[in-house]
Parts: structure tokens; sequence; C-alpha cells
């Protein structure tokens, strides 16, 4: 049977060698099925993500094709860290691209942001672990551990998500402030926390276990109710807090 979630009755509300294969570049293509020749025959929509990355960053450097580099990217990032990011020199580090294009991909995400900011009306509603899992469906198979918060207002809908840390998840290390900052920017009533495995395996570590407790307290200094932190994975999910 599966647990809906009910909020804590708070009041406040808050080089490649030889040896390696040759890879395609920006070079080998044929003129018109470059990013920017299929955009202007047939239109965006048409590109994918790969190619739309590939425009806004115009050009690759001294060792990454330009397409090289937006696949990759894509991969070691993952789409919706990349649009919830909001530092340039954080993501130029984590990349391992120069910061001239990390401010490309900054400024871009924001501009997008601004202009198609959704509609709260529409926005998702989560109540279980189960929702938690679909709605995250984008990192179960990143190759790096990001963790995630979901902000959610007093009628547990989304209002806000962002990705707080890549990396393995330690409690010495996310400080409950960056957890909950967003909380307090976004008037949210409860928050959700989510992270993926990349090995896949969905047992809590003693450090996710240890986190999760840590800012359930510093949750009810704020007046915040911290009602999950879900463990996801493309084999399922798990629910720290269910088990506490």
């Amino acid at each position: 049977m599966k647990k809906t979630y009910t909020r804590s009755p708070f009041t406040s509300i808050i080089t490649h060698s030889d040896t390696q294969p040759y890879k395609l570049t920006i070079r080998d293509i044929p003129t018109e099925k470059k990013p920017r020749e299929k955009l202007l025959r047939e239109g965006a929509g048409i590109l994918s993500m790969q190619e739309l990355w590939a425009i806004i960053l115009g050009q690759g450097t001294k060792k990454e094709d330009i397409l090289s580099m937006s696949s990759r990217i894509l991969k070691e990032y993952g789409e919706r860290s990349i649009i919830t990011e909001t530092s340039a020199k954080k993501l130029s580090a984590e990349l391992d691209i120069p910061i001239v294009k990390a401010t490309q991909i900054i400024a871009t995400v924001e501009l997008g942001r601004r202009l198609f900011e959704r509609n709260p009306s529409g926005a998702k509603i989560i109540r279980t672990a189960a929702d938690v899992h679909a709605y995250t469906k984008n990192m179960w198979d990143l190759p790096k551990e990001h963790l995630r918060g979901i902000y959610l207002n007093s009628h547990y809908k989304v209002i806000h998500d962002e990705i707080i840390s890549i990396g393995t998840i330690d409690a010495n290390i996310i400080h409950p402030r960056e957890v909950f900052r967003p909380a307090l920017e976004y008037a949210a009533a409860a928050v959700i926390l989510v992270h993926n495995h990349p090995s896949g395996n969905l047992e809590p570590s003693d450090a996710d276990i240890a986190i999760t407790q840590q800012l359930i307290e510093a949750g009810k200094l704020l007046g915040l109710d911290l009602i999950d932190h879900v463990i996801v994975s493309s084999k399922g999910f798990e629910s720290i807090v269910a088990n506490l």
C-alpha cells in the first residue's frame, strides 16, 4: 500500500589516440545537415537537443568539437541539471568547458525561464514517493549522483525544483541552507529531496540517512516540512523518510 504524503501542521508557509575510433565532427557533416542550416530550412522543432545546444554554444574548442561538447554536456550533466543550474562558474568546473560557454548556457536558460515560466495552475501535484519517481524520470540513469529539491505549496503542487548538488551526497557537504533557501525564496510549504543512485542500488547509505535526519530537524526550526527523501533509479525507488 503506497503512503500518501501528509504535511506536519506547521503554521509557517514558506586526444583521442590512434587506437580510438574516429569521431564524427561538425566538419564531416554535409552543409545541409549542419544544425544551423537545418534550423533555417526546417525550423527549430526538427533539431535534437544536441543540435540545439550546438547552435547556442556556437563553436567548440581546440580539444573538442562542438557536437562532441554538446553531446557530452547532455550526457554528463543531464537536461534537468542544466536548466536548473544558475552558477556559470560551477557549470564550467563541472563540465570542464570555458567560462564563456558556461555563461552562454546560463543566460539562455534564464531567458527561457523568464519567457516561458510554468503556469502554477497546471503544476504537477506530488502526493507519494511513486509520484516523485515518475516526476524525476529524467535523472534515473544519470552517470553522476544528483541531489534535487522539489518544492511544494500547501496543496502539494510543484512550484519550483532545482539541482542542489552533483556528486556523492555527504552530510558534511550538503548544508541545510542550500536545501531550504529555495523554499524560502518561493514561499514553499514543503520540500522533497530526491537523488539517483547510478549503481541502481536503492538501499540508502549511512550518509543518505544522516543528511535526511539533519534536514528534517533543520526544517522544523524554519517551519518547513521535509516530507520525503527519495532514492530513484530505472529499477524503482525507495523512500528514506518512510524507513526512519
